[in-house]
C-alpha cells in the first residue's frame, strides 16, 4: 500500500543552525516495535502442495506478511502459520513440481515451491519447512536494486503450466524470462534473458524506447502452453502480454517468443481490435493454445495455437448479464484503497508534496476516470483444479455477480457454456477454486467468504475475516473486562463495520454458571467406551467431595449411578476398559460399572457395581488411568504400582497388582498415553501433513508408555510390557539457572505430557510457572526394525534435529524392591538422556497441561497465571494466549451439541467455551453500513459514538450515531444536512459534562491545491449534547432487532444461571463474529439521545478538532486553526480566542497539557504554545523533514509520535530548556524512526507494563527494565492494511542488548528476511539517513522460536559490520551474550503483548 519509491523519494531535510545543536529530549527514545495483529488484506492467493506432496495448501499474500491456510471439509479457512516477510510482496505464484526436477534435499521432493517478487529486487523461491513450521528461501535471483521503481523488474509474475519457465515484468517497458534448471547441484535458474537487453538499460530512456517494440505499461501476461504430444525439437516458450502504449486508447495483445538457442526474444504477433479496453489475459488450462482476453464489457476466447495468427473463436458480452444493483469503474476500484479517507485527499496531497505528474501507471483515462462506467468487467477469476475433461472458470464481475464458463473439446469441436448468475455479493479482489468444490473469495476492503460449488450454484459457507482498512480506533477497558479492548472503524461502504478487537485466540463464551463451585481440585471428562466420539461424564473433584455429571443436553448429577465415592477428593479418574470407570483417591483405587440410569450403555442393575483396591498401610498421592492399565504412586514410603483389571465373572472384576517399584524420589505428576491412538483421528488436521507413520524413539513402542515427573527434579519416560515388566526409556534432569548463575527454585514438574507430531518430545510444566521441552538425541530417536513392535502411536514423519552425546542418565528407580530386576532387563543404550531444547516462563503459578484430545499431536492448553495454547506442531516452544480470564482448571468437553467445547474453572464458576478456530482473527463484528470514519467511547453512557459517511440514505449521506458495544445496536443518531460530510469529532468537557464537537465539509470536490494549499471551501462546526432520555411509554425499549437471529441451545440447562450468547444467521455468512441484536433491551435508565446545541459555518472544511486544557478546544479550517471555548460553560455558545496559520492544509491537531502539535500536508509537525494572557499562538518548533502526516500523538510536551502516508513512523522530540529563546526555525530532533511498510492512520497511547509477575516475585535477576515505566508510554498504531502494531519503550541497556541480538538474527539463515531484503535498508526506508531506529520485534521474537542450541548458534555469530552496531553498544556486541538473559527479556514482551 506504500507508494512507489520513485514517487515517494524522501524530501530533503530543512537544515538550520539549531538543528544540530539542539539537545535531545531527556525522555527515552528507545522503542521496540511489534506487530500484534497482521494485516488482513489479501492481495494475492496461491494454491499447491506446499507442506507435502499430498497436502492442499492455500497461501494468502498480504503485502507485508504471508499466511498458509487450509480449507477444511466444513468449508472453514484455518490458519496454519503466518510470518512477516520484512519487505513488501508485489506478486506471488506457485511453481508446480516437475518430475524432471532434481530436489535439492529429500524434504523438497515432489513439493511445490512459492515464487515471490518483492521490493528487495529479487526473485525468491520459497519452500515450507514442516519442522520449523514456516517458509524458508531456497534461492534468490537478483532482478534490480531494492525499492519500488516502476521501471525496475518486479511488478508481475507468470509461470507456465509445466513449471519450467517464469516471466517477470516491470510496470513499464521491461520484462525478463527464466528457465528452470533440471540438473542437480546447479542453480535453480538455468537460463535467463532480459528485454530490452541489460546493456540498453544503462543508456538513456529515449534511446531504449526507440530500440524496443515493448514500450508502455504491461497490464497482464501469461504463458501459452504447447501440446506435449506434438513433436518438437526444442521447447521455446510463448508469452502473451497486454500492453498499453503511451498515448494509445486501446491495449494490444502481444505474443512474444523466446528463442532459447539464439538467446533472443521477438514479437511473434500482435492483436488489436477496436472496442472495449482489454485488461487481462488468462490461459485456459489443458487447452494448449487457448486463452481468455478479458475486456471492459466483454470476454474473448482467443485461439493462440498458431502464435503468428491469433484469432477470436468465442465472444460473450458482460453487459447482457443479469442487471446489477451498482456499477463500479475499473480504474476507480484499482485505486480506491488510496482514497478511503477524505475523498481523494491522499492522492492530491501526495502529488503536491512529491511533485508527481501522474498517480498510477494503470490510469490512462485522465479526468474521465472518475466517471461511472456503464460496462461490467471481470475483476477476479479462478479455474477448477485438476479437471482434464473440461475447463471450468468461475469469475466475478465488478458488480459482485459470480458466473461460470465451461469449455469442452470433443469431436464436434469447441463448446463454450456460460451459466446464469450463481451468486451475488461484493466485488472480489481474488478468487481461488480449491479441492472439494470450495471457492475462496477475497474482498479488498471487507470480509471475504468461502463458497461451495454445488448443484450449479454457489453457497456461502463461512467468512474470511478482513478488518481493513482501519480508519480509526478507540482503546477502552470496557465494563471491567480486566483487559483493554479496541473498538475500530473498519471497512468502507457498503461493508463498513465496527469491530471489537481482542488479543489472543478467540473464545466463544457459551455459558457460565453461578460462582458456587468453591474448592475445585480437578476436572476430567470420560467416555463410556474407548471408541465413543463424545464424552459421557464430567467429573468435578473438590477438597472433600466428588461429583459426576452427565454430558449432554443437561449436565445432571449422576454420581450415585456411576458409583464414584462422593465423600472423597478424587486424585485421578478415567476409562480402563469399555464400560469400566476408575476413580483414584487417597485411600483406594475404585473400579465402577455405571448403571443405565447414568448411561444407556450401562449395566441394567439398580445400583452400580464397585470394586476397590487398597494399598498396604500407605496413602496414594498420584494416579493415572489408561486402557487396561492403572498407575498410582505413594509417598513416605515412595512406591509406584502398576495395576491391571481382569474379569472374574459377569459384572465381576478384580484389580490386581502387576508390578511394584520402590522409588528413590517422590513423584510429582504422572501422564499415560492412550493405547488405541493409532485408531484415533488427529484432533488437528493442520498438524497432519504426511500420510506415512514414523517410528518412535527406541523402546517407546514396546508396550504401555507413561511419563512421570519427580522431586529430584526430573522427567522420565517409562514403558511397561506385560510379562516383562517396567523399564526406564529416557530421563531428563531439570537444573535451571538465572542470568546471575544461581539456581532457579521451584523446578519440580507439576504436569508432563508426551507429544508426537513431526517428532517425539516431552512437554513439562513446572510449579514455578515455567514450561520445558525435552527431546530425544538423534542417536536414540528411531527404533531398530528388528526390535520394533506394532506401535500404538501415530506420529508424523520427522526426526529430532538436535545433537547430544550418549550419556547414560541416572533414573529415579531402585531395583532392590522391584518385582522385576530393572538392571537385567535394560536394553542397550537405555535409558537415554533427554535433551532440554527450550525453556519459557509463562507465569509464576504452577503450569497444568490439558491436551485438547487424547491424540499425541493434539494442541495443549497450558494453565498458569492465564491460559495459553501450546502449538505442539511448532518448532521449539510456541504458545498463544487464549482470550479468557485466568483459570485454575480446564478440560475438553466433546458433546453432540458442542463438539469442541472446553470447560474452564474461573472465579468459582464453570465456564463452557469454544475456541473458534474458524475465526482467524479474534474480532467481533457489528455491521453498520456506510464508511465508519471516527469512533469515541462515551464513559457516562457507556456507548460508542461513531461518525459514518457514504450512507445509502436519501435524506443524508453522513451521520453521527451511538452504538451499544454489547449488541451493536444503533441507539440514536444525528443526521447531517444533505450534501454535508462528517470529517472529525471529539468529546470536549464543558463544566462537569462532555459534549461532542463535530467538524464537517459542505463542499464536494478537491480540498487541496496541487501546491498543498487549501482550496476555498466551506465547513460547519457543530456542538452536540449526549443526553439521557426518560422513556415513559414502557419499562424498556428494544433497539436494532435483526431478522433471522437464532439462539444456541444451552447444554447446561440445569446448572446454568446465565443466558447463552446469540448468533446471527441473517447476514451474508452466519458466523460467530456476526453479533445479533435480537432481543437486546435497554432499560429506560440507559436510553440516550443526541441533541444539537450549537452550529455555525466556517470559512473552510473543518478537518481537525482536539480538546485543549480543561476548558478549550482546537479546531482547524483550511490552513488556519483556532483556540475556541465555551463562555460561562454554555455549550450553546462557542467563542474563538486565537488563530494560528500554517503554509499548507492542516490535517490534524493534538495537544498535551500546554503544548499544541499541528500536522499539515507538507511541512509535517509544528509545535505551538498558547499564551492565555495575550491570547496569541506562537510557533516553537518545526519538523526537520517534509512529510504528509497521517496521524500524530503527543507523549508529553516535548515528544511527538507521527506517522506519514509513506509507511513510516517517527518519534520527534525537543527540549523545553531553550523554549524562551528559540526561533521559529528551530527544528525538532528525530529520536528514532521505523518503516512499517504500511500507512498508520490512527495512533493511540497504550497502558500496559511488560513485566512478568515473576519479576517481582524473583526480585529481579538483573537491572533490565528497571528505569522505564511503559505503562503510559506505549504507542499503538492501526494501519490501512488492518495491522495493529505496538511500540514499547525500553531502557538503553535493553536496547543495546536486543540490538546486538537483532544484528545477528538478520543474517542467520534461520531468521534472515525470507525475501532477501536488507533488513536495515527496509526498516530505515523513507527516514532521514542516520536517524536512530526502533528495534524490530517481529525479527527478535523469532529468537524464542529457536531451540537452545540454535539460540547459542545465533549469538555466536560475529556482530556484523561496524556500521550496524552503534558505538555505545560495541562493547556489548563484542562480549558474549547470555541466551537466557535475552529469552527472559523477550518473554516479558511476549507475555505483555498476549
Amino acid at each position: 500500500m506504500a507508494v512507489s519509491e520513485e514517487e515517494c523519494s524522501i524530501a530533503k531535510s530543512r537544515s538550520s543552525p539549531s538543528s544540530s545543536s539542539a539537545p535531545t529530549s531527556s525522555h527515552t527514545s528507545h522503542y521496540l516495535a511489534k506487530c500484534v495483529l497482521r494485516g488482513s488484506v489479501v492481495l494475492q492467493v496461491a494454491y499447491g502442495h506446499l507442506r507435502s506432496p499430498s497436502s492442499y495448501d492455500v497461501v494468502f499474500a498480504k503485502e507485508t506478511s504471508i499466511e498458509l491456510v487450509m480449507i477444511g471439509e466444513d468449508g472453514i479457512a484455518q490458519s496454519v502459520c503466518e510470518q512477516a516477510v520484512f519487505g513488501t510482496i508485489k506478486d506471488l505464484v506457485v511453481l508446480p513440481w516437475n518430475d524432471k526436477f532434481n530436489a535439492r534435499n529429500p524434504q523438497m521432493l515432489e513439493k511445490d515451491l512459492l515464487v515471490v517478487i518483492s521490493d528487495s529486487g529479487k526473485l525468491s523461491f520459497l519452500t515450507f519447512c514442516n519442522e520449523m513450521h514456516r517458509f524458508f528461501p531456497v534461492a534468490h535471483v537478483q532482478l534490480s536494486s531494492p525499492g519500488n521503481s516502476r521501471h525496475q523488474l518486479g511488478r508481475m509474475l507468470a509461470v507456465d503450466s509445466s513449471g519450467c519457465f517464469i516471466a517477470v515484468s516491470a510496470y513499464e517497458d521491461r520484462l525478463a524470462l527464466f528457465s528452470l534448471s533440471m540438473s542437480s547441484g546447479s542453480d535453480i535458474i538455468d537460463k535467463k534473458i532480459f528485454y530490452p537487453p541489460e546493456s540498453e538499460v544503462d543508456e538513456t530512456t529515449s534511446r531504449s524506447v526507440q530500440r524496443t517494440s515493448i514500450t508502455g505499461t504491461i497490464w497482464s501476461m501469461c504463458f501459452i502452453s504447447k501440446d506435449p504430444s506434438q513433436p518438437s525439437k526444442e521447447h521455446n516458450p510463448v508469452l502473451a502480454i497486454i500492453l498499453n502504449r503511451r498515448g494509445s486508447l486501446l491495449n494490444e495483445l502481444l505474443l512474444l517468443g523466446w528463442n532459447i538457442r539464439d538467446h533472443a526474444i521477438c514479437v511473434i504477433s500482435n492483436y488489436v481490435e477496436a472496442g472495449p479496453l482489454a485488461h487481462n489475459i488468462v490461459e485456459v488450462p489443458n487447452s494448449y493454445g487457448f486463452a481468455f482476453l478479458f475486456r471492459v464489457g466483454d470476454a474473448l476466447l482467443m485461439d493462440l495455437r498458431d502464435s503468428h495468427n491469433p484469432c477470436c473463436v468465442y465472444r460473450t458480452s458482460l453487459n447482457f448479464l443479469p442487471p446489477a444493483l451498482e456499477e463500479h469503474n475499473f480504474v476507480e476500484e484499482a485505486c480506491r484503497v488510496h482514497d478511503v479517507d477524505d475523498e481523494g485527499l491522499f492522492n492530491v496531497a501526495a502529488c503536491a508534496l512529491l511533485e508527481l505528474r501522474d498517480y498510477d501507471p494503470m490510469c490512462i483515462d485522465g479526468d474521465s476516470s472518475n466517471e461511472k462506467s456503464l460496462s461490467k468487467h471481470v475483476c477476479s477469476w479462478s479455474w477448477e483444479p485438476k479437471n482434464d475433461k473440461s475447463s471450468k472458470l468461475v469469475f466475478c464481475v465488478d458488480t459482485g455477480e459470480f458466473f461460470m464458463i465451461e469449455i469442452a473439446f470433443d469431436s464436434d469441436g469447441l463448446k463454450v457454456n456460460l451459466s446464469e448468475c450463481l451468486y451475488k455479493g461484493q466485488p472480489c479482489k481474488a478468487l481461488l477454486w480449491v479441492e472439494g468444490g470450495f471457492l475462496a473469495a477475497l474482498v479488498e476492503m471487507g470480509d471475504g467468504m468461502v463458497l461451495k460449488v454445488e448443484d450449479g450454484r454457489l453457497l456461502c459457507l463461512s467468512p474470511i475475516q478482513n478488518i481493513a482498512p482501519i480508519l480509526d480506533m478507540s482503546i477502552v477497558d470496557y465494563h471491567d473486562e480486566k483487559r483493554d479492548q479496541m473498538f475500530a472503524c473498519c471497512g468502507v461502504a457498503p461493508e463498513g463495520s465496527l469491530r471489537i478487537i481482542r488479543s489472543g485466540i478467540s473464545v466463544e463464551k457459551l455459558l457460565r454458571t453461578a460462582p458456587i463451585y468453591q474448592g475445585i481440585t480437578g476436572t476430567w471428562t470420560i467416555q463410556m467406551k474407548l471408541t465413543d466420539p463424545y464424552h459421557s461424564f464430567l467429573v468435578l473433584s473438590f477438597v472433600e467431595e466428588t461429583r459426576v455429571l452427565s454430558v449432554g443436553l443437561s449436565f445432571g448429577d449422576v454420581t450415585d449411578s456411576v458409583g464414584f465415592q462422593p465423600d472423597v477428593c478424587t486424585l485421578a479418574c478415567g476409562l480402563v476398559h469399555d464400560g469400566l470407570l476408575v476413580q483414584i483417591h487417597q485411600n483406594a483405587v475404585r473400579l465402577c460399572l455405571p448403571t443405565t440410569d447414568a448411561h444407556s450403555e450401562g449395566i441394567p442393575l439398580s445400583s452400580p457395581v464397585c470394586i476397590s483396591w487398597f494399598p498396604e498401610n500407605m496413602s496414594i498421592s498420584l494416579g493415572a488411568v489408561a486402557h487396561n492399565m492403572i498407575v498410582v504412586s505413594t509417598s513416605n514410603p515412595c512406591f509406584l504400582f502398576i495395576l491391571g483389571v481382569k474379569l472374574i465373572s459377569a459384572c465381576h472384576y478384580e484389580i490386581y497388582e502387576m508390578q511394584r517399584v520402590r522409588l528413590q524420589s517422590e513423584l510429582s505428576c504422572i501422564s499415560i498415553t492412550q493405547k488405541l491412538l493409532v485408531e484415533r483421528r488427529s484432533c488437528s488436521p493442520i498438524n497432519k501433513v504426511n500420510s506415512s507413520v514414523a517410528t518412535l524413539p527406541a523402546g517407546v513402542d514396546l508396550g504401555y508408555t507413561f511419563v512421570i515427573g519427580t522431586h529430584r527434579p526430573s522427567v522420565e519416560v517409562l514403558s511397561f510390557v506385560p510379562n516383562e515388566g517396567l523399564r526406564v526409556l529416557a530421563s531428563g534432569t531439570i537444573s535451571l539457572t538465572n542470568t546471575m548463575g544461581t539456581a532457579i527454585s521451584g523446578c519440580i514438574p507439576q504436569d508432563v505430557r508426551l507429544v508426537s507430531v513431526d517428532q517425539c518430545y516431552v512437554l513439562s510444566g513446572l510449579r514455578n510457572g515455567m514450561l520445558l521441552r525435552f527431546e530425544w538425541p538423534p542417536a536414540h530417536n528411531i527404533s531398530s526394525p528388528e526390535e520394533s513392535i506394532p506401535s500404538p502411536f501415530s506420529p508424523a514423519l520427522g526426526n529430532v534435529d538436535t545433537i547430544l552425546s550418549n550419556i547414560r542418565a541416572a533414573n529415579s528407580f531402585s531395583s532392590q524392591m522391584s518385582a522385576v530386576n530393572l538392571s537385567e532387563k535394560t536394553m542397550d543404550g537405555l535409558p537415554v538422556n533427554l535433551q532440554l531444547i527450550a525453556t519459557r516462563r509463562i507465569g509464576i503459578t504452577p503450569v497444568f497441561l490439558v491436551p485438547l484430545s487424547d491424540s499425541l499431536d493434539a494442541d495443549i492448553i497450558a494453565l498458569s497465571d492465564r491460559p495459553w495454547l501450546v502449538h505442539t506442531a511448532r518448532h521449539s516452544l510456541a504458545y498463544t494466549s487464549i482470550s479468557f480470564q485466568p483459570s485454575t482448571h480446564a478440560t475438553p468437553v466433546c458433546s453432540i451439541e458442542c463438539p469442541k467445547g472446553i470447560l474452564f474453572v474461573a472465579e468459582n464458576s464453570l465456564n463452557l467455551v469454544e475456541m473458534v478456530h474458524s475465526k482467524r482473527l479474534n474480532v467481533q463484528k457489528f455491521h453498520l453500513g456506510g464508511t465508519p470514519r471516527k469512533v469515541l467511547y462515551h464513559n457516562e453512557s457507556r456507548l460508542l459514538v461513531v461518525m459514518r459517511t457514504e450512507l445509502n440514505n436519501d435524506s443524508c449521506s453522513s451521520d453521527i450515531c451511538c452504538v451499544d458495544p454489547l449488541s451493536g445496536s444503533v441507539v440514536s443518531f444525528f443526521k447531517l444536512e444533505p450534501g454535508e460530510t462528517g470529517k472529525c469529532m471529539e468529546l470536549v468537557r464543558v463544566g462537569n459534562e462532555q459534549v461532542l464537537v463535530v467538524g464537517t465539509s459542505l463542499c464536494s470536490g478537491p480540498v487541496i491545491m496541487p501546491s498543498g494549499e487549501a482550496e476555498s471551501t466551506k465547513g460547519r462546526l457543530i456542538v452536540i449534547c449526549i443526553e439521557h432520555v426518560q422513556n415513559s411509554d414502557s419499562g424498556s425499549m428494544t433497539f436494532g432487532s435483526k431478522p433471522g437471529s437464532s439462539q444456541r441451545t444451552s447444554p447446561f440447562r440445569e446448572i446454568v444461571g446465565y443466558a447463552t450468547e446469540q448468533l446471527s444467521s441473517s447476514s451474508l455468512c452466519s458466523s460467530p463474529d456476526d453479533a445479533s441484536c435480537d432481543g437486546i433491551k435497554l432499560e429506560d435508565t440507559e436510553a440516550w439521545q443526541l441533541r444539537l446545541a450549537y452550529s455555525t459555518k466556517w470559512p473552510g472544511m473543518v478537518l481537525a478538532i482536539c480538546p485543549y486544557l480543561d476548558h478549550y478546544f482546537l479546531a482547524s479550517a483550511g490552513n488556519a486553526f483556532y483556540v475556541c471555548g465555551f463562555p460561562n460553560d454554555n455549550p450553546q455558545k462557542v467563542r474563538r480566542f486565537a488563530v494560528g496559520r500554517t503554509r499548507f492544509m492542516i490535517m490534524l491537531l493534538t495537544a498535551h497539557f500546554t503544548r499544541i502539535a499541528v500536522g499539515d500536508c507538507r511541512d509535517g509537525i509544528l509545535f505551538y504554545s498558547y499564551h492565555e494572557e495575550s491570547r496569541k499562538l506562537e510557533q516553537i518548533y518545526c519538523d526537520p523533514s517534509q512529510r504528509l502526516v497521517a496521524d500524530c500523538i503527543l507523549m508529553d510536551v516535548d515528544t511527538a509520535v507521527v506517522s506519514d502516508r509513506k509507511g513510516s513512523i517517527a518519534v520527534l522530540s525537543c527540549s523545553d530548556r531553550l523554549e524562551d529563546n528559540a526561533s521559529p526555525e528551530c527544528n525538532l530532533t528525530v529520536s528514532c524512526a521505523y518503516h512499517m511498510g504500511e500507512i498508520a492512520m490512527s495512533i493511540r497511547k497504550g497502558s500496559f507494563i511488560y513485566k512478568l509477575p515473576a519479576d517481582d516475585v524473583l526480585g529481579g535477576c538483573d537491572s533490565l527494565s528497571a528505569n522505564v515505566d511503559s505503562s503510559h508510554s506505549t504507542i499503538i498504531a492501526s494501519t490501512l492494511l488492518g495491522s495493529i502494531v505496538i511500540f514499547i519503550p525500553i531502557s538503553r541497556e535493553e536496547y543495546e542488548l536486543l540490538e546486538a541480538v537483532q544484528t545477528r538474527l538478520v543474517v542467520h539463515p534461520l531468521t534472515a528476511p525470507i525475501l532477501g531484503n536488507d533488513h536495515n535498508e527496509f526498516r530505515s526506508r523513507e527516514n532521514p539517513v542516520g536517524s536512530p531506529k526502533m528495534l524490530d520485534g517481529d525479527m527478535l521474537v523469532q529468537f524464542l522460536e529457536l531451540t537452545s542450541m540454535q539460540q547459542e548458534d545465533v549469538l555466536s555469530l560475529p556482530s556484523g559490520p561496524p556500521d550496524t552496531v552503534k558505538s555505545s553498544s560495541k562493547q556489548l556486541a563484542s562480549s558474549p551474550i547470555a541466551a537466557n538473559r535475552v529469552v527472559q527479556l523477550l518473554e516479558r514482551v511476549h507475555y505483555a503483548l498476549n
